[in-house]
């Protein structure tokens, strides 16, 4: 045996034989979110506002706080983070109130994201600054056209955006069953 596993180190599969348990609890609660959000996107899609919705005030609420709060960061820092804060609580309370709306506005902020990559990426290739630069110009068309069908068919995209995610998970729980090693396999480590 090699010094890595020597002088009191773990064999490679004492993490499995510990932790086995956890991960095919890990991949069945994967399979089965995958599942459900194939089942009911429309739910599913509802349920991520109202989270996202909660996170946003949640956060907005924090730096409302620590706006409020005394702390070195001078009165100009503190203005901006109470700014921040209302707007931030504000979209929040926007995505707890119109779940469907907010899911919308996300698909935009998506859109834009892979716009200005796109932009991004052409002008690294026009400038020669990544290789190969047909590549970069290539990637950087791809993401504005994905931006742009992101923008014009936003309620498509983020239900498109919920399958495709909800087959990795379930590809991926699955593929993590299929390969743990049987308990047997890992004892004998």
């Amino acid at each position: 045996m090699s010094d890595l596993y020597s002088a009191g180190s773990p064999a490679p599969g004492s993490f499995l034989l510990v932790h086995r348990g956890e991960v095919v609890a890990v991949a069945v609660v994967g399979l089965v979110l995958g599942i459900v959000a194939l089942v009911w996107p429309d739910a599913t899609l509802t349920t991520i506002a109202i989270i996202f919705g909660i996170y946003l005030v949640a956060s907005g609420i924090f730096r409302i706080t620590v706006a409020v709060l005394p702390h070195p960061g001078g009165a100009g820092l503190r203005w901006l983070s109470g700014i921040l804060g209302l707007l931030v609580t504000a979209a929040g309370v926007f995505c707890l109130a119109s779940p469907e709306k907010s899911l919308v506005v996300i698909a935009f902020v998506i859109g834009f994201g892979w716009i200005a990559e796109g932009v991004i990426d052409i002008m690294a290739g026009i400038q020669g600054v990544v290789s190969p630069r047909w590549l970069a110009i290539v990637s950087g068309v791809i993401s504005i056209v994905a931006g742009v069908v992101t923008f014009t068919l936003p309620a498509l995209a983020v239900t498109a955006f919920l399958v495709f995610g909800a087959i990795l998970l379930i590809v991926v729980s699955i593929s993590t069953l299929l390969t743990l090693p049987r308990r047997s396999t890992v004892a004998a480590s």
